[in-house]
Formats: C-alpha cells, sequence, structure tokens
C-alpha cells in the first residue's frame, strides 16, 4: 500500500487565557496541544487516532483540514503540504467534526446545493449525488426542514453528507459517532465501512475502543498530544485487548495508574 498522509513532526500550541487556566487547573500560559506528532496513513485504509478528551486528536484533525496552522512541521495528504497547499488539500479531502455546525437557518437541500456549487459540482452530477446520499441516510424526508428544526442525529447525517458533498478521496472524521443515538451511530459506522470498501482513505478521531476495532486497519494512540503506539490492530491487540493496552500506555504515560 502506498503512503496517502504523512505527518511529519507536528506541534501545536495555544495561549491560555487567566479563565482557561482556572479551567484547566493549571499555571502554565501556554498548552501544548500536538507535540512532535508524525504518523503515515495508507490509501484505502481505515486510520483511527485513538485518545481521551484533550488528547490532540481534533487539535490535530483541525491541523490536516488547513482549518488551523500548525507552529511547526507539515502534513502531505495525496502529495500536497498543508502549509503551503491548503487550498489543493481542501479539494481532496471531506471533513466532518461536531465543532463545525451547519447554519440554523437553511434548509440541507440549500445546504447541499451551495456547497455543491462552492465545489464546481455540475448540476447533473449534484442531483445524482444529493438523490443517493440523502436516501440512504434518511435526509430527503427533512430536505426542506430548517437545520434549527432537525434532531441530533439528523443534523449529523446531514453534516456527513454535506461534508462528502464532492466524493472526496480522503475523508477525516473528528468523532463521527459522538452524541448519536445508537442506530444513528450505527448508520455512520456501516457508512464508513461502506466508504472504506470504495477504496477511500479515512482517518477517524475517537475515544470509543469498540468502534476502533470495528472498523479501522491501524491505530494511533495519542496522550498529551505525542504519539505513544502505533501499528495495526491486529499488532497492538497481539497479546491483550485494546482497552488495556490504552490503559497500560496511559499509566505509563502519565506516572501512575487509572
Amino acid at each position: 500500500m502506498s503512503v496517502i498522509l504523512r505527518t511529519e513532526g507536528l506541534k501545536k500550541t495555544f495561549h491560555l487565557s487567566s479563565k482557561q487556566q482556572k479551567l484547566q487547573k493549571t499555571k502554565e500560559k501556554i498548552l501544548t496541544a500536538v507535540d512532535d506528532l508524525s504518523f503515515e496513513a495508507y490509501e484505502g485504509e481505515v486510520f483511527g487516532l485513538l485518545g481521551p478528551n484533550g488528547a490532540g486528536k481534533t487539535t490535530t484533525l483541525r491541523i490536516l483540514a488547513t482549518l488551523i496552522k500548525a507552529d511547526e512541521g507539515d502534513a502531505f495528504i495525496d502529495g500536497s503540504s498543508v502549509r503551503t497547499e491548503p487550498e489543493t488539500v481542501r479539494s481532496k479531502i471531506g471533513f466532518l467534526t461536531s465543532e463545525l455546525k451547519l447554519e440554523d437557518f437553511f434548509t440541507p437541500n440549500f445546504l447541499f446545493d451551495f456547497f455543491a456549487n462552492l465545489r464546481h459540482i455540475d448540476p447533473e452530477t449534484r442531483r445524482q449525488r444529493k438523490d443517493e446520499l440523502f436516501s440512504k441516510f434518511g435526509v430527503d424526508e427533512f430536505a426542506e426542514v430548517k437545520v434549527a428544526n432537525l434532531s441530533t442525529g439528523m443534523k449529523q447525517k446531514a453534516s456527513l453528507v454535506i461534508s462528502i458533498v464532492h466524493d472526496p478521496k480522503i475523508i477525516i472524521f473528528d468523532e463521527p459517532t459522538n452524541g448519536l443515538d445508537v442506530l444513528t451511530a450505527k448508520v455512520v459506522t456501516d457508512f464508513l465501512l461502506e466508504l472504506k470498501a470504495q477504496g477511500k482513505t479515512i482517518i477517524v478521531s475517537t475515544h470509543i475502543f469498540s468502534l476502533v476495532e470495528k472498523i479501522c486497519d491501524r491505530a494511533g494512540i495519542i496522550i498529551s498530544g505525542k504519539m505513544t503506539a502505533c501499528d495495526t490492530l491486529e499488532s497492538l491487540t497481539r497479546t491483550k485487548p485494546l482497552e488495556d493496552v490504552f490503559f497500560d500506555l496511559y499509566a505509563e504515560k502519565m506516572g501512575g495508574a487509572v
């Protein structure tokens, strides 16, 4: 398999306000969210970035999606640098995160067409893609309902559909099943496997062990912004379950038992 995504020494820091310091229970004015992070993902695989809340997963994916810039290092997606070729990177990826909200005032139908136009998708392709995706996720019944009036699960489905309007070859999902009911979570999980079967490369961050075990070919365990392990699921779980592997690494990293 060929490498389709490569990160090289990514580092990202944030300045903390006094209020943030209190919330974080720290006196440090600088938070290092991602610390010398390097890993690779291969074409056609599902790569999982596994870690607890605050580990740096979302920051890493936002760097890969060119939403924020790393302080140091670079990442290359299908040969394009996120630092020097952000527009090219955006044309190759789909990105979905719970932190990016659809505008409440608009409908899924309008938003799909709007983003399809931004991607310069011709009308016939747009129509076919909309029909296919809206039907698959049940969005068609709510196509003219304002986002503000959709359920949490339907908002997530609409967001997913819109994020892949341009049929990208690389799809980046940040906590794709977070906050979803079990039925909607299954629909999303099954679709990720379907995308993999189509030859797509999927990068997914999560703190859910069962999701990684179900859909991922390889996984990296990130703790406090650092990659502590990165291998195939088969190798990571050769001697013990993934959950035990994670907590052993967490205890070692944090200097004590969980």
